[in-house]
């Protein structure tokens, strides 16, 4: 082969790897921008599906820390008897309760937040404990009596729950 025919070959050849190359550049580009169009409508798709599913975790988990805020667990479960300690594990036995119907709501609802909520159950069931240990306290009257007194004295593990929640709810809201 003389030159001339290698020269042209070349000629040929360089333009049409260059579009073939521009074209590759192209079409990637395009799908890869579809992919991502397509990929966020389905995210924003399920983030409207997620959004009733997590306010609906919120307002069960504001009712599970209304249901165990020691004011309206005491006057919702009356005592059976007058014994204190059978007291104590009737109120505990509740709050476990209500704690376990509203366990799957921990997937809706941030880890920090669920942390909260943890916190203030587990505050309430040791300051019942801590309550009954009292060498005061012979029957269930004086344990409510004395549980209502010391929530005078502080702040509910309740209601700081409960206003982070709320919070939380309008940070995204």
């Amino acid at each position: 082969m003389d030159t001339n025919k290698i020269i042209e070959i070349i000629a040929y050849t360089i333009p049409s790897l260059v579009t073939g190359g521009v074209a590759y550049y192209l079409f990637n580009a395009y799908f890869n921008d579809q992919q991502n169009t397509r990929r966020w409508l389905l995210q924003k798709e399920n983030r409207k599906d997620a959004l009733p599913l997590r306010l609906q975790a919120y307002e069960r988990m504001a009712l599970f820390l209304e249901r165990i805020n020691p004011t309206k667990l005491l006057i919702r479960v009356a005592p059976l008897s007058s014994n204190a300690n059978e007291y104590e594990n009737l109120l505990i036995y509740s709050i476990e309760q209500e704690f376990e119907h509203n366990l799957a709501q921990q997937i809706y609802v941030t880890d920090e937040c669920w942390t909260i909520i943890l916190t203030a159950k587990n505050t309430i069931i040791q300051n019942i404990r801590k309550t009954n240990m009292s060498e005061k306290i012979d029957t269930a009257d004086k344990m409510r009596e004395a549980i209502l007194n010391n929530l005078l004295d502080g702040e509910s593990p309740c209601i700081v729950a409960l206003a982070f929640l709320k919070n939380e709810v309008s940070s995204f809201l």
